[in-house]
């Protein structure tokens, strides 16, 4: 797929970049090492739970079968998305990823199929033309982005290069964490504001990390109903649309 190259001008925002390099070489010193590990319970109910919401709502916005959508990510990291989508029956040479870690880069390229196109740099400017993509993908990339212009930046690059009647796709956290201040919360009426205009459609998913670490080991069923309550779920799953 010809999608033009993934390059960045960042100089408006080396310091937010070191910030977010900074938080995630730190994450590397975590007591806990599975914690993002499909081994460990917790985390393995909330990616199943998230991929069954997804995979709800792209049906019901009319992105089913996904063989011919053209997919773009932004903060794809080590490419976990990206090979979902591709499980989920989307092409590999449809599917593009950027994201500012050099290594995750590198291993997203060594996960991926190489017909994946998968670029480092910022994706607050992105050297691709208009209306490209039928769904553009965020996953827990604007709570790690603290500052305010570079998070509209990167809204108004993700709308610029979704096609008319395209699709982007939000998850992320919509409570504080207060055992990482590396992040910041992003409500409802923020989403709004940095996606004027567009319809939005916001639903609570992904029970509380800490309450499905402790419990999913124990009673799957338990977790799924505590998953059903809005007040402890910690993310948000949206559908962002152009009018």
């Amino acid at each position: 797929m010809q999608t033009g190259r993934l390059s960045i001008q960042t100089a408006d925002f080396a310091d937010t970049e070191d910030r977010i390099v900074a938080a995630y070489e730190r994450r590397k010193t975590l007591p806990d090492p599975d914690r993002y590990s499909y081994f460990n319970h917790g985390n393995l109910f909330s990616i199943q739970e998230r991929s069954r919401h997804v995979l709800r709502l792209l049906e019901r916005h009319g992105l089913k079968p996904l063989e011919k959508i053209k997919i773009f990510e932004i903060g794809c990291g080590t490419g976990g998305w990206l090979r979902n989508f591709v499980q989920w029956g989307a092409l590999p040479e449809n599917i593009c990823g950027v994201d500012l870690l050099p290594d995750h880069v590198a291993k997203a390229k060594q996960l991926c199929p190489a017909k994946m196109t998968i670029e480092s740099g910022n994706a607050a400017k992105l050297e691709l033309p208009d209306a490209q993509f039928d769904l553009v993908l965020q996953s827990t990339v604007f709570t790690s982005v603290l500052d305010l212009e570079m998070k509209r930046r990167i809204a108004g690059e993700m709308l610029r290069v979704l096609k008319p009647d395209g699709l982007i796709l939000w998850y992320d956290f919509h409570v504080n964490n207060p055992c990482n201040p590396d992040v910041r919360a992003v409500k409802k009426r923020e989403i709004h504001r940095l996606f004027p205009d567009c319809r939005i459609e916001l639903r609570r998913i992904t029970l509380a990390p800490p309450i499905a670490r402790r419990l999913a080991p124990y009673c799957r069923i338990l977790c799924c109903l505590l998953e059903k309550i809005p007040l402890l779920c910690t993310h948000y799953l949206g559908a962002i649309r152009k009018t």
